[in-house]
């Protein structure tokens, strides 16, 4: 990571150098595990990658549940701790409807689980602060496992909660009709993919009706503005996105990919879909802002419901750091956007 003063806003000089020494550590050690064949050192990737176990804190309690273990396949739910009691093993009756959000964690494909601390931190907070039901997907990492993978499991899990709804933990008064999927990073890819996926499902007893995108990891082929700009911006180089993306992709593929630019030269047409209302969060010192403002240029020229809010001042991977005043501007940005769509 650089300290190109030129590139590093002061919401990121402005941390204590607690805050900026741990996520020093896991970006480095994400950079340090990359290896130039394309693969991972997942052992050396462990010594970075702290985890959170199951617990019940700061208002919230979590649970892991299995959905396939063949392929590892399984999610963290989050319920705010006031509606535990109202789960399906207890049949008690509550009179509030919980929105069901899933999420889809960050770290470029590659890296990190969602039990790695920064993933459990946040969907704690999220469950806690908009007072939903969060199921955080953990799905197979690349290189080991290429699109369309990734989505394959995220779809997985939204049809098991469909189909399985009394799993043990699950609240009663989770509102299954009022469905989010959200990401940040490569996860906000993801959750794009997964409600495309879902806009040609026939789900019976599960709506779609929002999805929720944190600085989405988008790209294509060419070198935008805030690429090349913000070269030395904390967090995020061209280097290691095309390192990631070469790890994502299927063999062969290059960035115009559908699955990277998703409103890019051999991508479909999606006005025909019906896709959900979106909220896109961009920051203005993230090399990917260009590709987000296309995302949400692209669904706009689409025809469909689409928010974008941007914070000039923040680096990429803000939302997920409370210390910066912006992270819960973003969160009630959220708050109020599912509010407008629930209605």
């Amino acid at each position: 990571m650089s300290n190109n003063n030129n590139n590093t806003p002061s919401t990121w000089t402005n941390l204590s150098w607690t805050v900026k020494l741990a996520m020093s550590v896991i970006s480095w050690g994400i950079k340090l595990s990359r290896r130039s064949d394309g693969s991972v050192n997942r052992r050396l990737m462990s010594f970075f990658d702290f985890k959170s176990p199951p617990s019940s804190i700061n208002g919230v309690k979590t649970s892991d549940i299995i959905v396939d273990p063949s392929r590892n396949l399984w999610f963290r739910l989050y319920v705010p701790i006031t509606t535990t009691t109202t789960t399906a093993a207890t049949n008690d009756v509550n009179s509030s409807q919980l929105p069901v959000i899933v999420h889809f964690h960050g770290g470029g494909f590659a890296c990190i689980c969602a039990d790695s601390v920064g993933s459990d931190n946040l969907c704690r907070r999220l469950a806690k602060e908009l007072n939903a039901v969060i199921v955080s997907v953990n799905y197979r990492n690349s290189p080991e496992h290429k699109y369309p993978s990734q989505v394959e499991d995220g779809f997985d899990v939204l049809r098991y909660i469909e189909l399985n709804p009394n799993f043990e933990g699950f609240p009663t008064d989770a509102d299954l009709k009022n469905c989010f999927v959200s990401g940040d990073s490569a996860g906000g890819n993801l959750a794009h993919h997964v409600a495309l996926k879902g806009s040609n499902y026939g789900f019976r007893n599960l709506r779609i009706v929002g999805v929720i995108a944190l600085q989405p990891f988008f790209g294509g082929e060419e070198r935008t503005e805030s690429e090349i700009k913000l070269a030395g911006a904390p967090f995020i180089t061209v280097k290691g996105t095309d390192w990631l993306w070469q790890a994502f992709l299927p063999e062969g593929a290059d960035r115009d990919h559908p699955a990277a630019n998703v409103f890019g030269p051999k991508s479909e047409d999606i006005s025909g879909l019906n896709f959900p209302a979106t909220i896109v969060i961009v920051g203005g010192y993230d090399p990917l802002l260009d590709w987000q403002k296309r995302y949400y240029e692209g669904l706009k020229k689409a025809g469909k419901e689409v928010y974008l809010i941007e914070y000039p001042n923040v680096f990429h991977s803000f939302y997920g750091v409370p210390d910066v005043p912006e992270s819960a501007l973003c969160i009630d940005e959220v708050k109020t956007f599912m509010q407008k769509v629930v209605g």
